[in-house]
């Protein structure tokens, strides 16, 4: 019997930063939900709607929502970034004389 050596598996940038989620059918299982699931179904003439869709139909048409979303994302995110980096810097600075 001959060991089989592990494979290596190539994906794509796109592949490696796509999420999941956002490929999802939403489920109209509130109000909100299928109010969200026509207009974008509406507007795309799709059946199926996925959160992508309602994220991307939500940009166009509601951007004053969508962009304060965004930005508070992203701060947070890079917050929580700068912790992480200082988790990591444990040292004590040295100075150096010339």
């Amino acid at each position: 019997m001959t060991k089989k050596e592990p494979t290596a598996v190539a994906i794509t940038e796109e592949q490696l930063h796509q999420n999941e989620m956002l490929s999802l059918i939403v489920e109209e299982n509130s109000e909100l939900k299928k109010l969200l699931v026509d207009f974008t179904g509406t507007k795309l003439d799709k059946e199926d709607v996925t959160v992508q869709m309602i994220a991307e139909v939500l940009a166009v048409e509601f951007p004053e929502f969508m962009y304060p979303m965004a930005e508070e994302n992203f701060l947070l995110g890079y917050q929580q970034g700068l912790k992480d980096a200082e988790k990591l810097y444990c040292g004590t600075t040295k100075t150096i004389e010339e």
